[in-house]
């Protein structure tokens, strides 16, 4: 089994682990963001850290795979290719996470939810939703990095590669914002630096 500190070890390698000041997609604030996409870009990293999640649940009879656009589609896809099932993935519409391109839930399938990094799983949560909506079966959950320190609860099993426990702040208690660190803000929406 490969250890948290060599997850740790890649994310550092691949440029991925990064200290300043950020905003996260949750609204808010920490020291530390795993850019997972500076480790996605190299397959030899990708399938590694895949492999794992995909052994921890390679006898579950899992029959597919899913995750939410855009960090989950590469990952999903790459577990789901060494699983030898189907991958989906999840995507806005109207300010709603839907499954959409004609991919379909059939009812009663067996589903492994796999998502890059979760800090208060919002995004996770939203998937488990179109998940329940379509009668498919959860049956687990996969991280490449929990932010929460182990915190995170879905009330299904979940399996991480990486259990950290992230500062995190509002933006009203942030001590960075206090200093006049500027913020970073990065994501697939944007990745933009203002002043606090």
């Amino acid at each position: 089994m490969i250890t948290d500190e060599e997850v740790l070890q890649i994310f550092k390698q691949a440029g991925a682990y990064l200290q300043g000041h950020f905003k996260l997609t949750s609204g808010l604030h920490s020291d530390t963001y795993f850019e997972k996409f500076q480790v996605l870009q190299y397959p030899h990293y990708t399938a590694r850290i895949c492999k794992e999640l995909a052994d921890r649940f390679r006898y579950d009879n899992i029959d597919l795979v899913i995750g939410a656009a855009t960090g989950g589609i590469i990952v999903a896809y790459e577990i789901a290719r060494q699983l030898e099932v189907r991958a989906n993935f999840t995507e806005r519409e109207n300010g709603k996470m839907a499954l959409r391109r004609g991919f379909k839930i059939i009812k009663g399938e067996r589903i492994l939810l796999v998502e890059d990094v979760a800090t208060t799983g919002g995004s996770v949560r939203e998937v488990m939703e179109v998940i329940q909506e379509q009668e498919g079966d959860l049956v687990g959950i996969g991280l490449l990095v929990d932010r929460s320190g182990g915190k995170l609860n879905f009330g299904v099993r979940t399996e991480s590669l990486l259990t950290i426990q992230a500062r995190t702040y509002t933006e009203a208690e942030c001590p960075l914002c206090k200093q006049g660190i500027p913020i970073i803000k990065r994501g697939s929406r944007e990745i933009a630096v203002t002043s606090p």
